[in-house]
């Protein structure tokens, strides 16, 4: 029996020897890997997760992206991040594994803010747009607007170059007749990303084209909706960011004569006009470009400081931008600082995003831009026989309508100031993991200040002496949003149901003050004037207050069953002070569905790895009206004479006629939708198709003055305007071992069309354009030309069926106008629709590269199809009054008959008229909007620095245009909606070489 005993003993020690050994050797063949997760641009990717392949097993990227794991030799860690393509790497018996991941651009599973809560990418049911924030901080910009040129379907962005000058951005084509910005919501907070908003501040960029999408903001929302989103705190230790960088911009340039050549012209007209000729002044050859223009400079510097914790995160920002313009006596400078922070303590979140800013504009004084070639070149810039010492013209010597800009710059000085705040205070409570109550506090304060100088001295030719006088303001706007929220959000099994539930209240106040003095004294010690309104005399004083509020109820239900059919509704009842009692409230519903077909049981693809159809429809109103627009305008201060005595009485009369009925105008519009991602998500097409119609549309049309009616022109509602649209986009991203690139392709294309008019009127007349029901807004509406008559006999036989001579007055070398109704005479009647300012098409083509450290990428844009009128030409190549001329134009003569500029002559107005086609011109171009290169240093090279992250930029904008386009910039802007096509000394967009550095600590 003892024996038997050792015998097991032995049996059981062997075993136990056996599994020790095993574990050992199990425990010997695991090894220790260490590494760093970044982007494709060499930032640190936090939080990122590491795991081993077909495992449970693994670990996360600590605030540096670094990470250590244990595993065999012969495992695969497998690194995956939102917003970020999930990859796999072999350990090979590696100990040390730095990975760098791809950008996800269709990021299924990427958060995306949809106004009052947020959704998975993959579930959106409206057409919305993600801008990323580094496409838009890698510009140079000075406004939001600015950056978005290119990057989005449907969002058409027309800026210029002038300093503190704010781009139009238009989301879907015209859906007024007024106003086309749109809404921009901040951090929570309904506000403007203006001039003075840093965009280095931003995260993220949510655009809001369809009417299901922006419905929850309701009758601010029919212009579209831009949702940003400012930095945050992240946890993990403190992390300094700072960059600057440089700018230098040049102006396009006309082509424009020299005296030599501006002379013979000059003289060419008179003597064709039988005008005894100017005594020009040949020892003069004024450059008037290169007086004015000159190399513009930029310099724009942010410092960020962010960290936290596990229950609280902050993050601190300060920026300067400076933009010493191209223009004479023209910049833009802007100090801004930021605060955002948040913290919570079990159920409760708390947080504030604190935005101070001061901005100082030095206006443009006139229109340079017009005046460089209003002038000639026979003209001196000084003269010291004119009051002020500059040149402008002499009557009999150099004729001219033309301004001198740099007296115009000198003697006329304006300059606005403004001081923001602007910030909102939340706060959540979540009752359960399911229900959250969120309030929301939103403020903003501006203090504006105006100021214009008028110095004692002429710019102009028979300019009527003026006294020197100073005209300021003092301006405050305020804002306060209450917001609160209730979110319910659980899932059921295969449902997945979010419902929201909200109330809000808007106050907007604005109050001004303003003075006029006159006969500044001047301090004899420097020169300068005194601009205080203490000082001068004949004071003029004045202010007004207007006060505006909105209040609104708002609920959203989204409904996903089993990430296949998608649901969302939307209920927006807004109430505004604008309107009269009987009309303040308007209801705005949507309601929105999507089909992920990818995820259907009988959908068997390995090609295609997403697809999703969606719809909706929805109504959003506009109250794009002033605060007292119902109300009747009484000026009281006028007087009369009445009685025997004839006595002075005050009286009081209306001024503008009031409408107590005006009421929301409504859009309705109706999308639907494409979403596919195949090749491994690696190539995504999204295609978009709308029917917009805007009904009761808020514009006031011009009335005659006879009725009483001189303070503007009452509004009412009138017009129903329509868009129908396509929106295409492609995009392919792909990374192969270090080397990473991605391209897309973007195309819109938008037909407004003016359905009616209203008030009685079937057509609107606005300079050079017909607004008339069936067409487009702002068609051109001109005299059409027909060549040029060669000679006497031509001009005799051109007649009309009855055998009239329609144009006896000319001769040869004249334009030949078309006589459309065919009554013997060319005159207004024979005006025509001849043409279109709209493009057929916009397109953006976007692409980058990165390799190891470096990184390249550019930004095209492209329009086609749009007529616009060139008012540069319609000023030099008239000759019928002085101004500089084209350079190298071959002007009709007996002997050189083979051309199409017509004879030049002084005084006539027949080959001048500005409203013939002549001046009409092709609009399309193709720019290279951006192009960049960057490099992020070595890791090896900063290790022993403390700088965890440095990045140097090299880029420039604007620097290849491809155009027929015979004005400085195709790519310009007119405010006026009628007249959008109309290039009437518009600032062009400049082209800026830039040069940056960023550090990280």
């Amino acid at each position: 029996m003892k024996t038997t005993f050792t015998q097991i003993l032995k049996q059981r020690y062997y075993l136990l020897f056996f599994f020790s050994l095993l574990v050992q050797q199990t425990y010997a063949q695991q090894i220790t890997i260490k590494g760093k997760v970044t982007s494709a641009t060499g930032d640190a990717i936090p939080f990122a997760n590491v795991l081993i392949k077909n495992t449970s097993n693994g670990a996360v990227t600590d605030f540096d992206g670094s990470y250590s794991i244990a595993a065999k030799p012969t495992d695969i860690l497998v690194f995956s991040s939102q917003g970020y393509k999930l990859k796999e790497v072999a350990i090979n018996n590696q100990t040390t594994i730095n990975v760098s991941m791809a950008e996800d651009a269709l990021a299924l599973n990427e958060v995306v803010l949809v106004g009052y809560g947020s959704q998975q990418k993959k579930d959106l049911t409206g057409a919305i747009s993600v801008v990323k924030a580094d496409e838009i901080q890698k510009r140079q910009i000075t406004t939001v607007a600015d950056g978005l040129q290119g990057l989005v379907t449907g969002v058409k962005v027309r800026g210029g170059g002038r300093p503190g000058q704010e781009a139009n951005i238009e989301i879907r084509g015209l859906k007024n007749l007024q106003n086309a910005n749109p809404l921009y919501v901040i951090d929570g907070l309904v506000t403007s990303a203006n001039r003075d908003f840093n965009p280095n501040d931003i995260e993220s960029i949510q655009v809001l084209k369809d009417a299901s999408a922006a419905a929850i903001y309701g009758s601010r929302a029919a212009n579209g909706v831009i949702i940003i989103t400012t930095k945050k705190g992240k946890k993990g230790p403190l992390k300094v960011e700072v960059s600057a960088k440089t700018s230098f911009t040049t102006m396009p340039t006309y082509s424009l004569t020299g005296t030599e050549e501006f002379a013979k012209l000059n003289n060419q007209a008179y003597d064709n006009a039988g005008f005894p000729r100017q005594n020009l002044n040949m020892a003069v050859n004024t450059d008037w470009q290169k007086e004015v223009f000159s190399t513009g400079m930029i310099q724009d510097y942010n410092a960020s400081v962010s960290g936290g914790g596990d229950n609280s995160t902050f993050f601190m920002s300060a920026n300067y931008f400076g933009n010493e313009g191209t223009v004479v006596s023209t910049d833009f400078d802007r100090i801004s600082f930021r605060v955002n922070s948040s913290g919570s303590k079990g159920i409760f979140s708390i947080g504030e995003n604190l935005a101070i800013s001061n901005s100082k504009t030095d206006e443009m004084s006139g229109n340079p831009i017009i005046d460089v070639y209003r002038l000639t070149p026979t003209i001196p810039v000084y003269d010291a026989s004119n009051p002020g010492g500059y040149g402008y013209g002499k009557q009999g010597v150099a004729d001219t309508f033309g301004t001198n800009p740099l007296a115009i710059a000198d003697f006329a000085d304006t300059q606005n100031e403004n001081f923001r705040i602007r910030g909102n205070i939340w706060a959540e409570i979540k009752f359960a993991s399911w229900l959250k109550y969120r309030f929301n506090f939103g403020y903003e304060s501006s203090f504006d200040s105006y100021k214009f100088l008028r110095k004692v001295g002429n710019w102009s030719l028979n300019q009527p002496p003026d006294q020197s006088y100073t005209d300021q303001n003092k301006g405050r706007s305020e804002t306060k949003l209450f917001e609160n929220t209730l979110t319910f959000k659980k899932e059921f099994g295969k449902h997945d149901l979010t419902i929201l539930v909200g109330q809000t209240f808007q106050k907007d106040d604005y109050n001004q003050i303003y003075g006029t003095k006159r006969n500044l004294p001047i301090n004899s010690a420097t020169g300068q004037y005194y601009d205080v309104l203490n000082q001068g005399d004949s004071p003029v004083v004045g202010g007004f207050i207007n006060e505006a509020a909105l209040a609104s109820y708002l609920g959203r239900l989204e409904y996903n069953y089993d990430n296949r059919y998608l649901f969302n509704a939307v209920i927006r009842r807004d109430g505004s002070s604008r309107f009269s009692k009987g009309n303040q409230w308007g209801n705005f519903p949507s309601v929105s569905a999507g089909w992920r077909i990818s995820n259907e049981s009988f959908f068997k693809s390995e090609f295609i790895k997403d697809l999703k159809l969606r719809a909706s429809y929805g109504e959003l109103g506009s109250g794009n009206i002033r605060e007292y627009e119902s109300k009747s305008f009484i000026n009281n201060f006028g007087q009369i004479v009445l009685g025997d005595g004839q006595s002075l009485y005050p009286s009081a009369t209306q001024v503008k006629l009031s409408n107590a009925q005006l009421r929301w105008e409504k859009l309705k519009q109706t999308n639907f939708g494409l979403d596919v991602a195949v090749l491994n998500n690696d190539l995504r097409f999204t295609a978009d198709y709308f029917i917009a119609r805007t009904e009761d549309v808020l514009f006031g049309f011009p009335i005659l003055l006879t009725t009483g009616n001189d303070g503007g022109n009452p509004i009412s509602n009138a017009a129903t305007v329509e868009n129908k649209g396509i929106e295409l986009e492609l995009a392919y991203s792909k990374k192969i071992n270090d080397f990473s690139f991605n391209a897309s392709l973007n195309f819109t294309k938008v037909n407004n069309k003016l359905v009616a008019l209203g008030n009685g009127q079937n057509e609107n007349i606005v300079g050079n354009t017909m607004t008339r029901a069936g067409n487009a807004v702002g068609m051109w509406y001109v005299l059409q030309t027909d060549g040029l008559f060669q000679s006497q006999e031509e001009i005799q036989n051109y007649k009309n069926a009855a055998g009239k001579v329609i144009m006896p007055n000319a001769v040869p070398g004249d334009i030949r106008f078309k006589d459309v109704n065919g009554d013997g005479e060319i005159n207004n009647k024979d005006k025509d629709i001849v043409g279109s300012p709209w493009p057929e098409f916009e397109m953006g083509f976007n692409a980058g590269a990165e390799y190891k450290g470096f990184d390249f990428s550019m930004n095209w844009i492209a329009s086609h199809g749009a007529t616009v009128y060139d008012g540069f030409r319609s000023v030099v190549d008239r000759f019928d009054d002085n101004s500089n001329y084209r350079t190298g134009i071959q002007p009709w003569t007996p002997e050189n008959p083979n051309t199409d500029f017509p004879r030049i002559t002084k005084g006539s107005t027949l080959n001048s008229r500005g409203d013939s086609d002549r001046f009409l011109e092709s609009g399309d171009f193709i720019r290279l909007k951006y192009i960049g290169f960057g490099y992020n240093l070595p890791d090896s090279v900063l290790k022993n620095s403390g700088i965890t992250r440095a990045r140097l930029t090299l880029s420039a904008q604007n620097v290849i245009t491809i155009t027929k386009y015979k004005g400085l910039d195709p790519e310009f802007t007119n405010s006026n909606i009628f007249e959008r096509g109309v290039d009437n000394g518009a600032f062009p967009n400049l082209q800026t070489y830039s040069f940056g550095v960023e550090f990280s600590f």
